[in-house]
This record gives C-alpha cells, sequence and structure tokens, in this order.
C-alpha cells in the first residue's frame, strides 16, 4: 500500500467501525426490535434498489454466493435482533462482534488447511479469554441470561459463516460495487415482511415514532460496509480487518453515555482484551 494512502484507508476504517457500532446502537435504542429492523432493511433496500440500476448485474457464478450470503444475513439479524431484546448493549455487541473473527481463524486451520503462528495463536487465547470474561461480567451465569448469550454467540457464528462466504463470492464477481448492492437488495426485503406478517395494519403506526432513526441507522450501516471494502480495495485487507473491531470500544463508551449500562472495568477490560486478540490473529 502507497505510504500516501495509509492516512485515508485508516481514518475510512475507523470511520466504518464508529458508525458500525453507532447503527447497532440505534438498533438496540428503539424499543420495539423488530420495527427498528424492518425499518433499518427497508433502508438498504432503498439504496441498494438504487445502487442496482448503477453497477453490471452480476455473473453467474456469484449468485450461490449472493443467495447463500443474503440468507446468512437475515439470519444474523434475527439472532442479534434477539439479543438486543435480551440483553445489555455492552454485552452483547462485543460478544457477537469477537466471536466472529476468532471462529473464521478456527475454521481456516481446522477446515480449510491454514495454519497460525504463535503470535496468531496468543491471539486465539486473547479473544477466547476476552469473550470469556464479557459472558461473565454480570457475575455467574444464571438460567436468565443464557438466551441473550446464546444469541450473541449464534450471531458470531453466523457473522463468521458469511464472511467467509462473501471472501468467495466477491471475487467470482465482476464489480465489488455491485456485489454489494444485489446483496443487501436480496436481503432488504425479508425483515420488512417479517414485520408486516407479524403485526399487519399496526404496523405503519408503530413505524411513524422511529422513522427516521430506523432509516438512518440502514443508511449508516451501508456506509459503514462501504468504507470497509473501500479500505480493502486501497490497503492491506488483514490490517482492515483488525482495525475496524475498534468498534467493540466505541460502543462500549455508548453503552454507558447513552444507555447507562455500567462501565464496569471487567468489562473494558474485557473489549480491550478482545480487540487485542484480534489484532495478533491478523
Amino acid at each position: 500500500m502507497p505510504a500516501s494512502a495509509f492516512p485515508a484507508v485508516t481514518v475510512a476504517v475507523l470511520a466504518a467501525a464508529v458508525l458500525h457500532a453507532v447503527w447497532n446502537a440505534m438498533a438496540h435504542r428503539i424499543p420495539d426490535k423488530l420495527v427498528g429492523f424492518a425499518l433499518i432493511n427497508c433502508a438498504y433496500t432503498a439504496c441498494a434498489g438504487l445502487l442496482v440500476c448503477l453497477t453490471p448485474f452480476p455473473p453467474a457464478e456469484a449468485w450461490p454466493f449472493l443467495v447463500a450470503s443474503a440468507v446468512l444475513e437475515v439470519a444474523s439479524q434475527l439472532f442479534l435482533l434477539r439479543a438486543y431484546q435480551l440483553g445489555d448493549f455492552g454485552q452483547m455487541y462485543p460478544l457477537a462482534r469477537g466471536v466472529a473473527p476468532l471462529l473464521v481463524a478456527v475454521v481456516s486451520v481446522t477446515v480449510l488447511g491454514g495454519a497460525l503462528t504463535p503470535v496468531q495463536g496468543a491471539g486465539v487465547l486473547l479473544v477466547s479469554g476476552g469473550l470469556a470474561a464479557l459472558a461473565l461480567a454480570n457475575g455467574r451465569l444464571g438460567r436468565a441470561q443464557l438466551p441473550a448469550l446464546a444469541a450473541a454467540i449464534g450471531t458470531g457464528m453466523i457473522i463468521a459463516a458469511y464472511t467467509l462466504v462473501d471472501s468467495t463470492g466477491v471475487r467470482q464477481a465482476d464489480d465489488i460495487l455491485s456485489y454489494i448492492a444485489w446483496l443487501f437488495l436480496c436481503q432488504g426485503p425479508v425483515l420488512p415482511l417479517i414485520a408486516l406478517a407479524r403485526r399487519r395494519r399496526a404496523l405503519f403506526a408503530q413505524l411513524r415514532p422511529v422513522l427516521g432513526t430506523g432509516l438512518l441507522g440502514g443508511v449508516l450501516s451501508m456506509a459503514a460496509y462501504g468504507l470497509v471494502i473501500w479500505a480493502q480495495a486501497h490497503g492491506d485487507v488483514t490490517a482492515v480487518a483488525a482495525l475496524r473491531e475498534t468498534g467493540i470500544l466505541v460502543a462500549a463508551v455508548i453503552a454507558t453515555l447513552f444507555f447507562r449500562e455500567p462501565f464496569g472495568r471487567l468489562r473494558l477490560v474485557a473489549g480491550a482484551v478482545v480487540l487485542a486478540g484480534i489484532g495478533l490473529m491478523h
């Protein structure tokens, strides 16, 4: 990467990390999580619908990956929705984000035949320990906490799955922006249709009070993803992947300032340990 490009890439990735934490916080702040995620996906659909008109149609080789990734993306949102219904933002967000790179590293070694250096192995241990500390941040685990933790960990597992799918699928596409646009267009209508099926006519009245927040959250989500893709095209992919997880610490600050969740040294230290471990793995 040229030295002149480094500051721009760094700024882009840090901005993406902040935007990602912010849109997740907006989704968590909307009391009715199903309504919130439905609006976010309406924004996906509208923005992606515009983009597909400006980009080439993906080749046939890319479509199996697009469909698989869209299904996984919808599943991850359903799990994340449930995690935010049941748990604190400051605990659920880093768990969901931290599990994904850990699983990607494990799968790359056990399934794809990769190898971990000693430094990367240390990173895996740090992430594992940090995630365990986050899970125990509220004290001993009881039955009441297990559904929230399971939803957050399930989200991370699905994120890891679609990360692996997209890493292959995007190589089959002639245009990265086209791949992203069709991916969001394929997944965008699903959550709004689920919300409509569940709430029927009552949905429209429920949308109005949080219309701006939900739509803005969707736009910020797409912007964050676009910045990461741009950064990957202009910088070192592994460095970008590690740097974007600084959103874990941003989420900790948001949880304290806006949700009045207990900051707690354990959560702060555990989040920093997860972030450090992700950096070592990359």
